[in-house]
């Protein structure tokens, strides 16, 4: 008999982020190569949502968001990487229609 599969519900406050691909080495608006091994301590990366609990108001999945990647909690799902956090700790939201926004675009 097969392995049963189920369905990830977020529970409460929770949100399940995919983060994004890293490429390793980036480059300043200047066009200097920062290299992959330099220090990112204080640095947010944005990653897609992929799973909201029901008391969530802000974000809904496929909602790009800025996060601070270290002291979340990691899980594996089929082989890909996922990060579970509280939605309190979301910095930003990137979405088609934002009701308040910036001016800025990603």
């Amino acid at each position: 008999m097969a392995d049963p599969k189920f369905e990830i519900q977020m529970l409460h406050d929770r949100v399940m982020v995919r983060p994004e691909k890293e490429s390793g080495e980036r480059r300043s608006s200047g066009g200097i190569v920062i290299p992959a091994t330099a220090e990112q301590s204080n640095r947010l990366v944005w990653g897609e949502v992929c799973g909201v609990g029901h008391n969530v108001r802000t974000v809904k999945v496929g909602d790009m968001v800025l996060y601070h990647d270290e002291d979340q909690y990691q899980v594996e799902v089929q082989g890909e990487q996922y990060l579970v956090m509280r939605e309190r700790d979301l910095h930003a939201v990137a979405n088609e229609r934002p009701e308040y926004g910036t001016g800025l675009y990603l």
